[in-house]
């Protein structure tokens, strides 16, 4: 991701938005992707993720009847997608804040979460595999659902692993932006202000207006009387 020449890998604050430019920033399509890819696992469950079996009224899961790994489906996707959404609005607010330790602990909010989901993810995939290859009988309705819900987890996995890799390199940017900007002067070395010179002896001159004035010789006072 490009630096821009501000903090933690972003333009300076009170530049102008180009929404092209925004787009084609690695982080911002790899956020676009992770929120489709969680979007397209929690609709395929909650629209197929259940079906009923023998005729029964009752609907079952449809990965080996487990309600449990279709509700955990359903919330890591729905988690997931608006969390893209915020901090996607965060990317595009992230130029105008100008304060350097605010937009430290969104990166760090954003490294963090993103290492968090990407584990969450590759959990949802082994369970939803699980279940799906401990399924019974022969499923017909729901079966691409499942299926695809099961290959977009683990495209979510890699996904979300991207943003981890934008969201580190956008941290380390920030801290060599301060280790340049501020450097600790040597011991010994001289304070950055300028004191005042020293006042001797050698120094000293004369103030003005100090020379008796021209013609002032001789003078005398007025007599008192």
């Amino acid at each position: 991701m490009e630096s821009g020449g501000g903090a933690y890998g972003a333009a300076k604050a009170g530049g102008t938005f180009d929404l092209w430019h925004f787009l084609q920033q690695p982080q911002v399509i790899a956020r676009l992707l992770s929120a489709i890819f969680a979007l397209i696992v929690f609709s395929c469950i909650i629209g197929e993720g259940y079906t009923n079996y023998h005729d029964k009224e009752e609907l079952y899961c449809i990965f080996n009847k487990s309600d449990s790994a279709c509700r955990y489906g359903i919330g890591i996707g729905v988690v997931a997608f608006l969390a893209c959404i915020f901090f996607f609005m965060i990317d595009i607010y992230f130029p105008q804040i100008s304060n350097a330790t605010d937009r430290k602990y969104l990166v760090i909010a954003d490294l963090g979460f993103s290492a968090v989901w990407t584990l969450l993810w590759f959990i949802a995939f082994c369970v939803l595999t699980n279940q799906w290859a401990s399924t019974q009988g022969n499923v017909y309705i729901g079966a691409d659902s499942a299926r695809a819900s099961i290959a977009f987890s683990f495209f979510s996995i890699f996904s979300w692993a991207l943003l981890i890799t934008f969201a580190l390199q956008r941290y380390r940017m920030g801290v060599q932006a301060f280790d340049h900007s501020y450097i600790d002067p040597p011991p010994g070395s001289a304070p950055p202000y300028s004191s005042y010179p020293n006042v001797g002896h050698e120094s000293y001159q004369q103030p003005p207006f100090t020379h008796p004035a021209e013609g002032s010789e001789g003078y005398q006072p007025p007599p008192v009387y």
